[in-house]
């Protein structure tokens, strides 16, 4: 595969990575519709089946909405970052091979890469935005205004995390094995990344507390918990932030590498 000229100045690359960007934003706008599809109506019904209909059923209590909510919008971000990096990477180095005009751009490969992880973060981001409002009303929850900021931070600390895992998982995977990713990948994440329970409610369950304590989406779930829903039990708030940082750190790094690997082939 063709590659790009990277000895371009670094304004003209940073305005190429913004040309980019925008341009990505743009598609996205224009299929705005299919997004809200994609954002709200998972986790609207997760919502309403476990907090509402359960709730009212008697099989859980009122204050289960405070550990859901925080659990769910963490989710949103971070699944939403995750497959609007790795899909859109599996077709664009398969068939398609959108990538090249990418690669051909005067910007350096990194970057390039960098940008991917940014606009799936950003699609995860704001999935999660639309999904907060939508919850509170649902569940009939509320939360000062006061817990916004550190909300919203959380929020795009969980979509990077995810977004940087999924730069890893749209470089490594070929098109015909994508289902399989999914399978094998997405169903262990969703239902280990204590989105529906407290992390540290499991220890009775040590070993599954383990395996969830491993999933980097448990500590984006028990952040939105520490900022919103403090009376919550929950994992502190600097080991989750610390957890989320080096996930990022580590999942983006793995992921540059295995682009540019692919993209020099």
């Amino acid at each position: 595969m063709t590659t790009s000229a990277t000895a371009a100045p670094a304004s003209r690359q940073l305005h190429t990575f913004g040309a980019i960007m925008w341009r990505d934003v743009f598609v996205a706008l224009r299929q705005f519709p299919t997004f809200i599809g994609q954002a709200i109506i998972q986790p609207f019904f997760t919502l309403f089946v476990f907090g509402v209909l359960l709730s009212d059923a008697g099989y859980v209590d009122g204050d289960y909405s405070s550990v859901l909510l925080p659990g769910v919008l963490a989710l949103n971000g971070f699944l939403g970052g995750m497959q609007n990096t790795a899909l859109p990477l599996v077709v664009d180095f398969s068939y398609t091979r959108e990538i090249e005009d990418r690669l051909l751009s005067p910007i350096s490969l990194s970057l390039v890469a960098v940008e991917k992880i940014l606009f799936g973060a950003l699609y995860g981001f704001v999935a999660s935005l639309m999904m907060t409002p939508v919850g509170m009303v649902l569940l009939d929850l509320s939360w000062p205004i006061s817990k916004t900021v550190p909300a919203l931070g959380i929020a795009g600390l969980g979509a990077l995390a995810g977004a940087s895992i999924g730069l890893c998982l749209g470089t490594s995977v070929s098109s015909d094995k994508v289902d399989v990713m999914f399978t094998l990948v997405l169903m262990p994440l969703l239902f280990t990344g204590s989105t529906q329970f407290p992390l540290v409610a499991l220890d009775e369950v040590r070993w599954f507390q383990v395996i969830c304590g491993a999933n980097p989406l448990s500590y984006a779930s028990e952040g939105m918990r520490a900022v919103t829903s403090p009376s919550v039990e929950h994992v502190p708030l600097p080991i989750t932030l610390i957890v989320l940082v080096g996930s990022i750190t580590l999942f983006a790094s793995i992921g540059i590498r295995g682009f540019l690997k692919r993209a020099q082939t």
